[in-house]
């Protein structure tokens, strides 16, 4: 009866004994309120998700610092007085003024009205880029690793090859075949994607190895659903954390390539323009007229960071392990 009463017994006094209207700490409140399901709903890993991307403050600061130039981008000719092809004769080299609020190039053009449509390419690239080398990277891994056998082989050993092919040098030798002719830029687009979706492609190919003999897959391929439906509606979408990350962050590494191969001269190329060709263009004479390579060096830091910030912000919002995204 003694070792009962010693087994009864918390820090020296019995359950019985604690008082009833002893204090709850608030975030105790809250966790009983949460798990009443009388009280409240159950959320969906989708609200989970959207809270602790949320909490999150420079994830937060990046998209709504990425959504500003991206309003910036489309709807920047508007409030402009000038646009980018227009030449003002009577201001060449003209700092910022009422007129030209980030002044004017050597040329005569209106820097604002160059630095949003050089915005607006650079991000166009950048999104298409990115959307289109996780589509490849996501169908290539994914059905390596379902099928197996050759294919598999074959996939991997082209996945190889490519990541030893010095793709600067390929991209820009083709970039500059197609000069400023018509679909220049969807060459660029197509070269850039064609040479960046490797590395996220043995990703999902690891991630689609641990999934592709769980139940819910073996019971659709008993079903004799078609391998094509079980990729593309059971496998990828349950590696789409994945690809949701990978594409954000890719929009950033798109647009710093773009950049670097315009400046180089192997990129966009005249009569379109983009913030690496302006950048080019201001770094000739960035310390005599340094306005016309701030501003567009000034926008394309700010929208690397933010998507970086976003990218960030997902990846601990999505996974459930991290703790920098707070809780849910």
């Amino acid at each position: 009866m003694d070792s009962i009463g010693k087994q009864m017994t918390v820090g020296g006094h019995s359950p019985m004994d604690q008082p009833a209207d002893m204090p709850v700490s608030e975030s105790e409140a809250g966790d009983l309120r949460e798990t009443n399901p009388a009280e409240s709903k159950r959320l969906t890993r989708g609200q989970i998700t959207l809270r602790r991307f949320l909490r999150n403050k420079s994830a937060v600061a990046g998209a709504i610092g990425f959504i500003l130039v991206a309003l910036f981008a489309i709807f920047g000719s508007y409030i402009g007085k000038w646009a980018y092809t227009d030449v003002d004769t009577s201001a060449f080299l003209s700092p910022p003024s009422s007129e030209h609020w980030f002044g004017t190039t050597q040329g005569g053009r209106d820097v604002f009205a160059m630095v949003v449509e050089g915005t607006r390419k650079s991000m166009m690239i950048g999104v298409c880029v990115a959307l289109l080398q996780t589509s490849i990277a996501a169908l290539i891994g994914s059905s390596a690793a379902y099928f197996g056998g050759w294919w598999e082989k074959v996939a991997l050993w082209f996945t190889d090859l490519l990541l030893v092919v010095p793709s600067f040098l390929i991209i820009a030798i083709l970039s500059q075949r197609a000069g400023a002719a018509k679909g220049s830029i969807a060459l660029f687009i197509i070269l850039l994607a064609g040479f960046g979706w490797m590395l996220t492609a043995r990703v999902v190919r690891s991630l689609t190895l641990s999934v592709k003999d769980l139940d819910y897959v073996n019971a659709a391929r008993f079903m004799n659903v078609p391998s094509s439906r079980i990729i593309l509606r059971h496998i990828i979408p349950n590696i789409a954390s994945l690809l949701i990350v990978d594409a954000t962050v890719n929009v950033a590494y798109a647009v710093i390539s773009e950049t670097t191969l315009s400046y180089f001269g192997f990129g966009v190329q005249a009569p379109n323009t983009s913030l690496g060709t302006l950048i080019a263009e201001g770094q000739r004479s960035a310390t005599t007229y340094p306005w016309i390579f701030l501003a567009p060096a000034a926008v394309l830091v700010i929208m690397l960071v933010c998507v970086n910030f976003m990218g960030d912000g997902l990846r601990d919002a999505i996974d459930p392990s991290s703790k920098s995204g707070g809780k849910a």
